[in-house]
């Protein structure tokens, strides 16, 4: 089945906004077995009808985001319709959706926006419960007279409404239209804590011999994805070939980054946690408080940058920077049990570091931090690394070094060398 995705907005091209739409429907798509052949992007305006015109003569289903909307530039609908040759007409649904949506606000349905009651004569309208521009879909057969064979689909840009329609109205007809057997399992190995060369040079070679395997590799937030395609024996294969590699370093199966793992984990276990940060500025706290859900897991953080901070609030004696300094193991593990001590929760991550690029020196260089994991039930951790380079890209990793530590000694497993 061949997919191509159209992507309307002048703000993709100008930078303004980042095409997240096309991501989200590739690995979505690629769950079902479906690869998109091609995607395209092109400003508001007529152009949109070329772009259809062109997708819809090489492809099977052709997917388009955006440009539904009430503004004079909102033209997918009126360049669908006309190349199809289609008379627009009143959709009293459509209208009935779009006085109720307006009234819960105090509105009423003025003129630009009865546009998009406006429904193309043979369309399907695909219902936006969190929007008013519906998605309309096109079947194969009106494409006929213009020597087509696509089903055309046009979605909201938005992307909370674009995806509850990929989902609803999308995915189950195309489900329908997969001939027999044409099942392709994609399995998704988020692996962190090692660097993607270090796992193609491990276990490249061994997942090339998988007959039928299409391999992957994508570098995420502090990880690697290694992608497996296929059938189900050579994804089943080739899973089992990176689990042996790289067992207690894959954080999931299911594409959840680590911060869901984790108060996944802590939700199962009833248990809480806390952090110390010196270096990373709250980056851990943040990426914990991402993750929907974790007020039940996270009751308190701390941004101890000053020397005084970790003295004052989490206990950290001052005899520890005068004989080993702020960035050490034992400044690490104070600062942990400080914060495991003050806030009473179950786990407590802390980090000291040098981030850069100035405050290095021969024996602690820039790119330098500690990393310490005190538990209610456990030993105190702490690790050594070295994350050189770019403040953000120090940041990022010392918060996924310390995240890892944390999900180890929760899945029972010790800290990586």
């Amino acid at each position: 089945m061949r997919v191509e995705l159209v992507n309307t907005g002048t703000e993709l091209l100008l930078g303004d906004t980042v095409n997240t739409n096309a991501a989200w429907i590739g690995q979505r798509l690629a769950a079902l077995g479906i690869q998109v052949t091609r995607q395209t992007i092109v400003p508001d305006g007529a152009v949109i009808r070329v772009a259809i015109a062109e997708a819809a003569q090489r492809s099977d289903v052709v997917l388009v985001s955006g440009g539904l909307g009430p503004t004079n530039d909102d033209l997918t609908r009126e360049s669908t319709a006309e190349l199809l040759s289609l008379p627009m007409e009143l959709n009293e649904g459509v209208m009935e959706h779009l006085t109720a949506y307006f009234a819960k606000r105090n509105k009423i349905v003025n003129d630009a926006t009865k546009r998009q009651a406006m429904v193309p004569k043979g369309a399907s309208v695909m219902p936006n419960p969190f929007g008013t521009a519906p998605g309309l879909y096109f079947p194969a057969s009106l494409g006929e007279p213009l020597g087509w064979n696509a089903h055309i689909f046009l979605l909201p840009g938005p992307p909370r409404e674009l995806k509850p329609m990929i989902e609803n109205e999308v995915e189950p007809r195309l489900r329908e239209w997969l001939p027999d057997g044409a099942s392709r399992r994609v399995l998704y190995l988020k692996v962190t804590g090692i660097g993607e060369s270090d796992i193609v040079e491990a276990v490249e070679k061994q997942l090339e011999a998988v007959p039928g395997l299409d391999l992957g590799y994508c570098i995420r937030k502090g990880d690697v994805d290694v992608r497996l395609a296929g059938s189900q024996s050579a994804v089943d294969a080739a899973a089992d070939i990176v689990r042996g590699a790289f067992g207690d370093c894959i954080v999931s199966e299911d594409r959840r980054i680590i911060e869901e793992v984790i108060v996944q984990l802590l939700t199962d276990r009833g248990e809480w946690m806390a952090t110390a940060e010196s270096c990373t500025g709250g980056t851990i706290a943040s990426r914990i408080t991402d993750v929907s859900g974790s007020s039940r897991v996270f009751g308190h953080g701390w941004v101890t940058y000053a020397n005084e901070a970790k003295q004052q609030h989490l206990g950290v004696p001052a005899e520890l920077f005068e004989k080993h300094g702020a960035v050490s193991e034992e400044v690490a593990r104070a600062m942990a049990e400080g914060a495991l001590r003050a806030s009473g929760a179950d786990h407590a991550l802390s980090v000291t570091g040098i981030a850069g690029p100035t405050g290095g020196t021969p024996d602690k260089p820039v790119g330098t931090v500690w990393i310490g994991l005190a538990s209610k039930a456990g030993e105190t951790w702490a690790v050594k690394r070295f994350y050189p380079g770019m403040r953000d890209r120090f940041k990022l990793l010392t918060s996924q070094a310390a995240l890892d530590l944390l999900r180890r000694r929760l899945c029972g497993l010790t800290p990586r060398s």
